[in-house]
């Protein structure tokens, strides 16, 4: 079980990157959005949902298996940011890559309240502050698209 925790947790190694490991599962993220965009709002959700619970659970293993809060290795928390970043937008991968920046940026900075979301127990506190990094994306990510619909 520990090592499918680790797997689901580095996002099938993604997280093992050598440098950037949170870019590179934000990455991963766009890549199973881009592969999901078709599908419908509600399958989306319920694919969020099921990474984000999986997440919760992995996080936690893949916490005593790295001996560490919150490992840098452990990217499961990027995926699931940054498909909410782009739920329900219906953008291409144009506006996929602007969601990849805005998610980042929001990830980086942890506006109020992220960050004090790092202060829940274990994988809900790894999960919970990219999800809320995530609703920052998406808000943003609709305001650009009002105002540069080019993007989309």
């Amino acid at each position: 079980m520990t090592r499918l925790a680790v797997v689901i947790a580095t996002a099938g190694g993604a997280g093992l990157a050598p440098a950037a490991p949170g870019t590179a599962g934000s990455a991963v993220g766009v890549l199973i959005y881009l592969l999901t965009a078709d599908w419908p709002i509600l399958w989306q959700g319920a694919l969020l949902i099921a990474i984000t619970v999986a997440g919760v659970w992995a996080s936690n293993v893949a916490e005593r298996h790295f001996q560490r809060e919150d490992p840098g290795a452990v990217v499961i928390d990027e995926v699931a940011g940054q498909l909410l970043t782009c739920l329900a937008t219906a953008v291409t991968w144009r506006g996929a890559l602007v969601a990849f920046v805005l998610f980042r940026l929001f990830d980086i900075i942890k506006p109020w309240p992220t960050r004090r979301f790092e202060s829940l127990p274990g994988g809900l506190g790894i999960m919970a502050d990219d999800l809320m990094a995530g609703v920052y994306g998406n808000l943003a990510l609709r305001a650009t698209l009002v105002l540069i619909p080019a993007v989309a």
